[in-house]
This record gives structure tokens, sequence and C-alpha cells, in this order.
């Protein structure tokens, strides 16, 4: 099947909350968030817990931003890093809203945020949410070494960000959601699992080079093109590969990841990434932004490493996916 862009007349984000730790609190975007737990525990007595405390402070916040009740929620797309996304099927436990887990890896929030708006377009659904969440500790133990272990971070390596994002999308939002371009999955052989921005960024650049061919859009039409988390290595790969297929985004690009973390200052070699990095960037940073009229059309692309723990250590190749949505203010003409 011909893939194709699917262009939408009424879905749009109509809230959007973040909820992060002590590192992204001391980043470039701090004072954006809406709520954070210097200690990253979030009350809870495990990193596991305290990443679904964070999904169900996302979602509880951004319910209370657009005085809505969890009952006028038709359905909730959500997913994590954890295995079989248990971070999200706990943390939205106590919601009484049917649910539906994704793994799109660090595209879940785009992901989401796709299913979500296709339905509400199409008339299905009122009002979807989307949630995701990723937590350092928890990651970390999961697809490397215990923190106590103490190992060192290749360069090229990104920091999992801790947090949580949470879109509420309906129809009558400020932030319209007026395309999107579900991604494909790409495998060019990379099986550096330190090297995550290198495995995403061919599926971004198939993406964006198919979007560009698709629509007959110029990147001058767009005041941004975001990925979710490609970090400094992935994005001057990706911008590199764009470049050779003749399209030239190096003015108008920018990253989730380069963005949340002063890597220097911080010490986050080459960047952010996690399911978080790119959700509590979009919620915090972009969509107000684009409420405020700051930014009128812009591109969004959210990319994953499709990647377990058994495919890393069987030393197995690392997928990559990269969803794409065009976000665009209130009064931007189609």
């Amino acid at each position: 099947m011909q893939r194709k862009i699917i262009r939408l007349r009424d879905a749009s984000i109509i809230s959007a909350a973040s909820v992060v730790g002590k590192n992204e609190a001391e980043g470039p975007l701090g004072d954006c968030f809406d709520i954070h737990d210097a200690s990253d525990k979030f009350g809870m007595k495990t990193w596991e817990k305290a990443e679904s405390e964070m999904q169900r402070i996302a979602l509880t916040t951004a319910l209370a931003k657009a005085s809505v009740g969890e009952r006028e929620i038709n359905a909730v797309f959500a997913g994590d890093l954890l295995n079989q996304c248990v971070g999200s099927a706990y943390g939205l436990l106590d919601f009484d809203i049917p649910y539906f887990g994704l793994y799109g890896a660090c595209s879940t929030a785009a992901e989401g945020l796709t299913l979500a708006s296709m339905l509400v377009d199409a008339g299905i659904f009122d009002v979807c949410a989307a949630v995701t969440s990723s937590h350092y500790c928890s990651a970390e133990r999961q697809y490397r070494t215990p923190l106590e272990y103490g190992s060192q971070r290749s360069p090229l390596a990104q920091w999992t960000v801790t947090g949580a994002g949470a879109f509420l999308v309906g129809r009558h939002g400020k932030v319209k959601i007026r395309e999107v371009l579900p991604g494909i999955v790409i495998d060019k052989g990379i099986t550096d699992a330190s090297n995550m921005g290198a495995a995403m960024a061919p599926a971004a650049a198939d993406t964006i080079e198919k979007y560009f061919a698709l629509s007959g859009a110029d990147v001058k039409d767009f005041d941004a093109i975001v990925t979710g988390d490609l970090g400094a290595e992935g994005g001057r790969i990706l911008c590199e590969l764009l470049f050779a297929a003749g399209i030239n985004v190096f003015d108008r690009y920018l990253d989730c990841g380069n963005l949340i973390y002063d890597c220097e200052r911080q010490d986050k070699h080459s960047g952010g990434s996690g399911c978080g990095c790119s959700a509590v960037v979009l919620a915090s940073h972009f969509c107000p932004r684009i409420e405020r009229g700051e930014i009128k059309n812009m591109l969004i692309v959210g990319t994953g490493a499709l990647m377990s723990p058994s495919s890393v250590q069987q030393g197995l190749a690392i997928p990559g996916v990269a969803h794409l949505l065009r976000l665009c203010a209130e009064d931007t003409e189609d």
C-alpha cells in the first residue's frame, strides 16, 4: 500500500501537561515544566513506581488544565520504555478510561497523538488522551546496568529523560493537528545501543523525505522542523542525509534531546532521549509557543529506537521508526 499523508480537519491539542525530574528542571527549559521533583522519586519507593506516578500526575494535570473530567475521555493511548509498558498500566490504573497500550519507544508521544487525532477527526471519539513517560533510573536498570555499577558512558550516549507528558486531543484547541504521516520501520544495521541517534536518524530522514515529496511543501513553509530525540549525533546525521536528498533543513532544525539539557554544563553527552523527552518538550515548550502565535506552522517528528533488552543482548541491529505530525496555530491557513 502506498504511504500517504493523512489530512485532518478538526483535531487539536486542547491541553498538555509535563512532569519532570531534577536534571530536567535544572536545564534550559526548566521554567516551562508544570511539575518537577528534585528527588526523582515522586514519593514512591522504586524508580519504576516513580515513573508510573509521573504518568498519573501528568494526566491529572492535563485534565485539570482543560477542566475536563476523566469520564469525558473516550480513550487513552499510553506507553513507556519498561517491559510490557508496565509504567503506563500501573500509572493509569485508577482512571476510568478505556486504555490502549503502545510501544513506539521514544516515538510513543507522536504515535499516541497520531492515533488520537485520527479517531477524533473521524468523529469516532470526542476526546482522547495520549500519555507517555521515561525515567533515567528505570531505563538504565532495564537496558544497561544498575546505577550502582557506575559504568562509563560513551560520548555518543544520550541521557534518558525523567519525565512524563500528557495531551488531550479534541476539536477546539489552539494547537491544530493538520496532518500526520506514520513512519515505517527501518534498519540500517546499527548495533551500538549507546548510539541510538544513528539508529533513528535514517527513519527520520525517510519520513521527512516522504512528507515533502507527497505534500509538495517547502522547508521555508515551516517555522521549525523538530525531531523527538536524535540528540547531537543523530541530528547531525539526519541533516546530512536530508541535504544529500536535496532538502536543506539546517536553519529550521531543532531536536528535543538537544533542547532539554545544557549538554556541556550538565554533562549529558549527546543530549536527551526516552519517551518522556519529546513529550515534555512538546507539552511545555512548543505547544505554548504555538498558542502564543510565535510558531505558526511546524513539523514534529517522533523518533524511536525499537530495541529490547533481549535484542541488545543478542547483538541484533536496532530498527528505527519516525512518525510525523504537522502542528499549526489556530489562525493558520492551509
